[in-house]
């Protein structure tokens, strides 16, 4: 009879996480800045660890991340870190990847990973993510819909497009591997 694990995760699912966790440390800071929120490679890392991890290994490994930069480590787009980033006007953005990881996971996982509903599952989870990050810079910066869209959506439209198609069929591929080496099930 196996003995009940003191944690919530399974070793090799704690390995996962972390190694998501580091994956994320190290492409977090990787950006393009071209207004109030830079161009990164973040959102392509969170729909990557949806298809590596699910929905509660991917949040919480975003959770990490976003703690190790809370903490001040300069994980952020970049290599920012801080309460103050965090909490800044684009700091929604950053928080939002939490809003991302648990509907988009959400919806791969309740249909079993299916191409078209993990595809629909990241718009929706972007979406989500832009909501929350729009309404956050609205408040702190106090400014109006039209300039928060064309400052901090609209510009990021093609390019997260792009990374959804990329991960879909990356992810596919690695999602298939980790399962025939049976290292997720």
């Amino acid at each position: 009879m196996k003995e009940e694990s003191a944690t919530a995760f399974p070793v090799r699912q704690l390995c996962f996480i972390a190694l998501m966790s580091a994956v994320m440390c190290l492409l977090g800071p990787l950006a393009v800045p071209i207004g109030p929120v830079p161009i990164s490679v973040m959102t392509l890392t969170i729909y990557l660890s949806m298809y590596v991890l699910g929905m509660k290994m991917g949040t919480v490994s975003c959770m990490i991340y976003l703690l190790l930069g809370f903490a001040g480590v300069p994980v952020f787009a970049g290599y920012t870190g801080g309460a103050a980033k965090l909490l800044g006007p684009t700091g929604g953005y950053l928080v939002g990847y939490i809003c991302l990881t648990l509907v988009g996971g959400f919806i791969m996982e309740q249909f079993s990973y299916k191409r078209i509903w993990c595809i629909l599952g990241m718009v929706v989870g972007t979406v989500v993510l832009y909501a929350f990050g729009t309404v956050w810079f609205m408040v702190l910066m106090k400014c109006e819909l039209g300039y928060a869209l064309s400052a901090c959506v609209i510009p990021f439209l093609i390019g997260d497009l792009a990374k959804i198609v990329l991960a879909e069929l990356v992810g596919q591929e690695i999602r298939k591997r980790l399962k025939a080496a049976n290292l997720i099930g």
